[in-house]
This record gives C-alpha cells, sequence and structure tokens, in this order.
C-alpha cells in the first residue's frame, strides 16, 4: 500500500467514526418540554403553515441552507463508471466543501439508477427537502439531458458541478491570463481536447465572455469535431468546425489557448513548441494532466500554465465555485442558477486574483506568496475573501435576472453577513 492510500484510507476511518459528515441538531432537545416541540405534538404547528404557505417551509426548516449532492457513480473524478456505493466517497467530500467554505448542509445521496428518465424521476421526487441539487459524477451525454430535464421541472437550482464548475474557474483563468500576455479573448485561437461534459460546457462559457466560436476547435477520442463529421452528438455538432485539421498536433499549431479536459500525456512538448507566442495551457487531466508541469515550463519560458493539481502554480479547482454559487443562490431562494450568474462567479474570481493577497492565504500555504501574474491567475480557495466576492456577484446577478424569491436590499450588510458567517470557520 502507497503512503497516499494509507493516509487517506485512515483519514476516512479517524476516531473511529467511518466517513466525513454527520448531521447534528441546531436547536435544543435536552428535556421533555423540547422533545414535545421538536417532535409531537409541537412539530404540527409548522406542518400546517407549510401546508398554507409552501415558502414557509423555508422558514420553518433547513430547506433554504440545505444542497442534495446527488449521483449515480457513473462518471466518479477521473476513475469512471465504479457504482453508486462508490460515489459517496467523493459525494460527502463535496459536503465537506460545501459546508466548510459556504457554511451550507448537505446531504449526500447516491442513486443506483442508470436509466436517465428514471432518475430524474427521483430527483425530482425527493426534490422538496432541499434548496438546491448538485450534480456529481454523472457522464455524458446523458448528464446534459438531465440537468436540463430537472431545470424545467423544479423550482430549485439544479447545477451539475462537473459541467460548470471546471467552466466557470477555467474561465476566470482564461480572462486573467489573456489580460497578462496582452491579447484580446475575441482574437484568442483556442484548442480544447476533451468534448465531454466540463469541455463541451466550458467551450461554451468560453464563447459567453468573448472567444469567438469560429476560433475554436474541439477534439474527442477520434479527433477534430469538423462539419460533416459522422456520429456527433448534439452537444459536439454545436462546436463543429470546418477545417482540414484532423489531429491535435494539427490543431494546436499557432493556436494561443489548449484547454484540456482529456487524458495524461496526449499534449508534446513539440506540440507546446508549435503554438503562439505566449501560450496559455490549461491541462487539467488529474491527477496527470496532457502535459506535465515540469515538461511545459522546460519546453516554453514564456507559457502560462494551470492544472488540476494544488502542487503547481494555477490550480483550475471546483472548490473556487460551487460553494459560493449556492451561497448566493440560496441567499436570494433563487429558483434556478442561470447563465448571467456563472459569468458573474467567473468576474468575480478573476477580479479578486488581482487584488494583494492577504497573509492568512500565504500561511495556508506554507508561507508562500502570492500576487497577480503568470503563477497566480485564479484566488486560492483558502482566501476567506472569495465567499464575499463570489456570493455577492451571485445574488446580484439573480435578482437582475429576476429568478430569485427574496430581496436583498443592502449588499454591504449581505457582504458583513457572509465575513461573519464564516469566521469561526477561520479562527
Amino acid at each position: 500500500m502507497d503512503e497516499l492510500t494509507a493516509k487517506a484510507l485512515e483519514y476516512h476511518t479517524l476516531d473511529g467514526k467511518p466517513g466525513k459528515l454527520e448531521v447534528i441538531p441546531s436547536k435544543p432537545c435536552k428535556s421533555a418540554d423540547d422533545l414535545a416541540l421538536a417532535y409531537t405534538p409541537g412539530v404540527a404547528k409548522p406542518v400546517l403553515e407549510i401546508e398554507k404557505d409552501r415558502s414557509n417551509a423555508y422558514r420553518y426548516t433547513n430547506k433554504g441552507n440545505l444542497v442534495a449532492v446527488i449521483s449515480n457513480g457513473t462518471a466518479i473524478l477521473g476513475l469512471g463508471d465504479r457504482g453508486a456505493l462508490a460515489s459517496k466517497p467523493v459525494m460527502e467530500g463535496k459536503g465537506v466543501l460545501f459546508k466548510r467554505f459556504a457554511d451550507i448542509d448537505v446531504f449526500d445521496i447516491e442513486i443506483d439508477e442508470k436509466d436517465p428518465d428514471k432518475l430524474i424521476g427521483i430527483v425530482k421526487a425527493i426534490s422538496p427537502t432541499f434548496g438546491g441539487i448538485n450534480l456529481e459524477d454523472i457522464k455524458g451525454p446523458e448528464c446534459f439531458y438531465i440537468e436540463e430535464k430537472l431545470k424545467r421541472e423544479t423550482d430549485i437550482p439544479v447545477f451539475h458541478d462537473d459541467q460548470h464548475g471546471t467552466a466557470i474557474i477555467a474561465t476566470a483563468g482564461l480572462m486573467n491570463a489573456a489580460e497578462i500576455v496582452g491579447k484580446k479573448l475575441e482574437d484568442l485561437r483556442v484548442v480544447v481536447s476533451g468534448a465531454g461534459a466540463a469541455g463541451i460546457s466550458t467551450s461554451r462559457m468560453f464563447v459567453r465572455a468573448g472567444v469567438r466560436k469560429e476560433n475554436m476547435i474541439l477534439l474527442d477520442s477520434k479527433g477534430v469535431i469538423y462539419e460533416g463529421r459522422e456520429g456527433l452528438s448534439k452537444e459536439k455538432k454545436e462546436f463543429a468546425v470546418r477545417t482540414d485539421k484532423r489531429t491535435l498536433s494539427d490543431a494546436l499549431k499557432g493556436a494561443d489557448v489548449f484547454m484540456g479536459l482529456s487524458k495524461p500525456g496526449v499534449m508534446t512538448p513539440g506540440m507546446l513548441s508549435s503554438m503562439a507566442s505566449d501560450p496559455i495551457v490549461f491541462a487539467m487531466a488529474n491527477p496527470d494532466p496532457e502535459i506535465t508541469y515540469e515538461e511545459a515550463m522546460a519546453t516554453r519560458s514564456d507559457v502560462i500554465m494551470a492544472t488540476g493539481r494544488s502542487d503547481y502554480p494555477n490550480q483550475i479547482n471546483n472548490v473556487l465555485g460551487f460553494p459560493f454559487i449556492f451561497r448566493g443562490a440560496l441567499d436570494t431562494g433563487a429558483r434556478e442558477i442561470t447563465e448571467n450568474m456563472k459569468m458573474a462567479a467567473a468576474k468575480a474570481l478573476a477580479d479578486l486574483a488581482k487584488e494583494d493577497v492577504p497573509e492568512i492565504v500565504s500561511k495556508a500555504y506554507g508561507g508562500e506568496k502570492f500576487s497577480f501574474g503568470r503563477k497566480y491567475i485564479v484566488p486560492k480557495p483558502f482566501d476567506p475573501r472569495v465567499i464575499e466576492y463570489e456570493a455577492v456577484a451571485v445574488a446580484k446577478a439573480a435578482i437582475e435576472d429576476g429568478v430569485n424569491t427574496k430581496e436583498i436590499k443592502d449588499f454591504d450588510e449581505y457582504r458583513e453577513s457572509l465575513k461573519e458567517r464564516m469566521e469561526k470557520y477561520w479562527m
């Protein structure tokens, strides 16, 4: 057993308590009177209030701060289809991050069902329990259909993080990287390796940010996605281009950006050498990227390099997204998470990366100093300011889009309430 395996398994059994989550009562239950209020007969009173007005569930239950993290285990991390039960450690982990970074409660729910319509029916049926639903580790292309239908058929935010999380953080990084090298988004030639859920969603978000679709080339396991290629899904056809390029090597010649969401080692030093000046390389395959950080740096001194790993600069980490996006959505009672809310999150992260970095962040990373530049294009997850930047931006966008059911009249006050709410986690 290697060291990481031993440490990880020990972590998941610390203190003789298996797993990473537990349920703790938020009200006292120390006396007969408390028991009569927590359960029968007192509990009947809020039941009747909710029957009169469904919105009272947000007043008398935990619905407004509770997110379901749901998976069927068909696309677990980089491990593929390992079954619903095997996805539980990941879903518990997601719950830890929701709580630690945004004080949001989570029930992790692993559903042993691969049929998309049956899965949709199950999730829809349990949705009244929650203020939001985070779908996770569901394979494509079914994940697109599942999310789209659940968004139409429920009245709470539904967010497939594998699609949108990476897209949001990568878009923030792309905005800043382009600024650093003095290139405009609309002029960038972008190559995306990987046309699964994350690849399609990231490509869509790049376009919304300003990249021209005609300047993008996507590749899947069969090569370039070009007009006329047979067997393309609806999502892949959206990005099919007219080109005679057929391989990654062809596509990268003269390109400004490589966005890797595929598999280790697909990008060679020679391919990197063929890219334009000041290339931007996001190699997101985990744990081993499409090209290693060491190879990239040895090949080009002018490269801006990002990965999904915490041991290299510019980690594109989904934890910078979903906790804070849901915080803003829950606090406005949003019925959905809109494209405007996602872009607001990306812009907030891009803006925060340009600010001076406080000492508490340096301490969390062993004393390392950070400042905006080629090795710091997105904030660090352990920057306590992320919640006030991102959740506020998302909440404002929800209200702008009219998907809110709650008002926030004073955003300065809201920002301060977020800081106070999270103080206990940063003490």
